[in-house]
């Protein structure tokens, strides 16, 4: 996929803004608790960077790289650890950052997948949800935005490892 640029969905100036917002609400829920936030990548490494700089409670970072995509455009619905977390998360309160959830099926696998490993609290940040493309029931305890059923690339997310390093979220057209 060569792929152009359609149009900018999301400005950087947007994403900041939200970010800012979700990182308000997640020191606010976390008040008195020190939170584990768990980026799945590669996908939410910007996102994930930008969001813990907006959490005012103290917090430990990890990270997890899963796949279920390959160099498709649809996830095949088989996940695979390609990296798991460096330490226990066994009654720790631990939240999962994920860049988008399109069929819900890698985020569904990854939580029912960590509640085994009896963390205290687990919940889930994503900065985009996809809901029209939902095929297990989930939904995020904290979202950035609500998008259409279009392929999206930047601020992290890619095609084929390309485009992730745009400030916007753009939909690409094949």
């Amino acid at each position: 996929m060569e792929g152009s640029i359609k149009e900018i969905l999301i400005s950087r100036e947007e994403i900041a803004e939200r970010v800012k917002v979700l990182g308000e609400k997640i020191s606010r829920d976390y008040f008195d608790k020190k939170l584990m936030v768990i980026g799945i990548l590669k996908g939410s490494f910007i996102f994930m960077a930008d969001l813990v700089r907006e959490i005012t409670r103290p917090l430990e970072i990890d990270f997890m790289l899963l796949s279920s995509y390959g160099n498709s455009l649809q996830s095949s619905g088989q996940v695979n650890i390609l990296k798991d977390l460096g330490q226990s998360i066994r009654g720790k309160e631990v939240m999962i950052v994920e860049d988008i959830i399109d069929t819900g099926l890698t985020l569904k696998w990854l939580t029912d997948t960590l509640l085994l490993r009896e963390p205290s609290s687990l919940r889930t940040c994503t900065l985009l949800d996809k809901p029209s493309r939902r095929i297990v029931e989930i939904t995020p305890d904290y979202n950035g935005f609500i998008i259409p059923d279009s392929f999206v690339v930047g601020y992290g997310l890619d095609y084929s490892e390309r485009y992730r390093n745009l400030s916007d979220i753009v939909i690409v057209e094949p």
